[in-house]
């Protein structure tokens, strides 16, 4: 049975409050809304914040360079439509950085690539179909799912890190999705297992490139050789641009032309996309030397992770994952020291596991010191102590 507002919902004064404002709102909303939450990890400030993935050694000096000349017609004006210069840019990027010849025609652009995503299964989906998903990954893939009317179907990576080709495409799904590296594991997933879902899955195949840069490799050339397949990409890690939220996606331009249809005009405003172009123009060198450093900070801090007597798995991104017993706790109490990671709780195929985003050695230092005090306090079973 649906819905119905009547005048007697508005016959007060004054605006509903406690459980008749809960009882309106469920009331009036999408019974997909009822059960979600927003996405609140914690983001209170932190002196060392090591939490969220994206580039610490800052933003491009072209982007700032950008960000400093702006007209006052480039706020009072809409931005572009569909953001055709900057895919011109991306593609020729892409191209250059994977061998595979591509155009404007085969990239769409997003406020960030969540928002490609979340456009993306809108584009694809009816309610009731389903969308398996390698598990654990990107939280936010079966809210977006549920969002969108669409029943998430969890697959569980081998050993919490190898994909099942063969458990994923029994599921039928009508969107596939796949991380690689993949977050919050940091690991690359096996080109032939990819492979193979790719050329077998009865719908389209989602692959999230969004750590792509670190690993220095990427599943682009699959484009060739299918018109399923939508490669998702961001520039809020390698290209330091996370406050600004640009996105992007390339797949065969009939697949890419469904997306442009579901994500609308107007989703990179002028500043983004004014200053993606300058780092695409400009600062690939920048880029490339935050990448490499990046490659070695996570080297160096997988060996003193290791001193530790710690596992951490092995990573492509750049940050590094670390299972630990009692990790949310840890986590806590190191942020109230004034170091944040990533606390994950029960991980499928991994436990518990801190996350920590690879930066500057000063900061790997910070978070090592933190987490050998909280190691050696639970080894003196000091009190409050896990």
């Amino acid at each position: 049975m649906g819905w119905r507002l009547t005048m007697s919902h508005f016959s007060s004064s004054s605006a509903p409050d406690g459980d008749q404002a809960i009882a309106l709102a469920s009331a009036i909303a999408r019974t997909e809304y009822r059960d979600l939450a927003l996405y609140s990890p914690e983001r209170s400030p932190c002196a060392v914040d090591l939490s969220d993935n994206t580039n610490l050694w800052g933003m491009p000096p072209a982007a700032l360079r950008a960000l400093g000349d702006v007209s006052a017609a480039t706020f009072s004006r809409y931005p572009s439509l569909y953001a055709h210069e900057l895919r011109e840019e991306l593609a020729a990027y892409l191209t250059e950085t994977s061998g595979v010849s591509l155009s404007a025609r085969w990239l769409t652009t997003g406020c960030g690539s969540d928002d490609v995503l979340d456009s993306a299964i809108r584009a694809f989906t009816r309610p009731g179909d389903t969308l398996a998903y390698i598990d654990p990954t990107f939280p936010m893939i079966p809210t977006f799912a549920r969002m969108n009317g669409v029943v998430p179907v969890p697959i569980p990576l081998a050993d919490g890190v190898r994909l099942d080709a063969e458990a994923i495409l029994r599921t039928e799904a009508r969107i596939i999705y796949l991380c690689s590296p993949n977050n919050p594991t940091g690991a690359t997933l096996a080109r032939e297992q990819v492979e193979a879902v790719v050329r077998h899955a009865p719908g389209v195949v989602i692959l999230d490139e969004a750590y792509a840069e670190f690993a220095g490799d990427t599943f682009v050339n699959l484009l060739a050789k299918s018109d399923r397949l939508l490669v998702t990409r961001t520039m809020s890690k390698a290209f330091g641009l996370a406050g600004l939220r640009v996105g992007y996606a390339a797949g065969a331009p009939a697949l890419v032309a469904e997306v442009e249809k579901s994500r609308g005009p107007y989703k990179v405003n002028a500043l983004a996309e004014r200053a993606a172009l300058a780092v695409l123009r400009e600062d690939a060198s920048w880029v490339q030397r935050r990448v490499r450093e990046a490659q070695m900070v996570r080297a160096r801090l997988m060996r003193e992770l290791e001193a530790l007597e710690l596992r951490p798995l092995e990573s492509s991104a750049n940050f590094v994952l670390v299972p630990v017993a009692g990790a949310e706790r840890i986590a806590a109490r190191m942020r109230a020291t004034g170091v944040a990671t990533r606390a994950f709780g029960e991980l499928p195929g991994i436990g518990d596991a801190l996350r920590i985003t690879v930066g500057p050695w000063e900061m790997m230092d910070a978070v090592l010191r933190a987490l050998r005090s909280e190691l050696l306090s639970a080894t003196a079973g000091l009190p409050g102590t896990p």
